[in-house]
């Protein structure tokens, strides 16, 4: 059986950076990874300017997010099999949530939130590790 490698990104540069760690597990375990991005909001708003209208979309902006970074990582490491994913909710929730729906063997997640007042409100890595139905490996992204 195939094993599932979650990360979550955010278009962040820590996010990059825990997926870029994730990418290079998932080739050496030679497993597939799926990059999520969460979605709080499922607003669709239509933007007119002049003749030109726009259509912004928070489930379709998260799934770019997911892919962008995808992509990338398909870039570096050639041999990964990557897909993107996007989901609503928090984005604990919705690690978890993958997780569980995939039967992934492994969270990769970044340290952001875990120093400071975010180790005593709480940070996505933290939650994930307390709810995981999986193995969490969270990347020192900030120093």
């Amino acid at each position: 059986m195939a094993e599932t490698i979650i990360v979550g990104v955010d278009g962040s540069e820590t996010a990059q950076r825990a997926a870029e760690r994730a990418a290079r597990i998932a080739t050496s375990m030679d497993a597939e990874l799926v990059v999520v991005t969460a979605h709080t909001s499922d607003n669709t708003e239509v933007v007119k300017i002049g003749t030109d209208t726009w259509i912004l979309d928070d489930a379709e902006q998260a799934g770019k997010v997911a892919e962008q970074c995808a992509a990338g990582l398909r870039i570096t490491e050639p041999t990964a099999k990557i897909t993107a994913a996007a989901a609503h909710g928090k984005p604990q929730e919705v690690l978890v949530a993958e997780a569980e729906r995939l039967n992934a063997t492994l969270i990769v997640v970044g340290n952001v939130g875990m120093k400071g007042l975010g180790r005593v409100l709480g940070s996505v890595a933290t939650s994930v590790a307390h709810a995981a139905p999986c193995d969490v490996y969270i990347v020192k992204t900030v120093k």
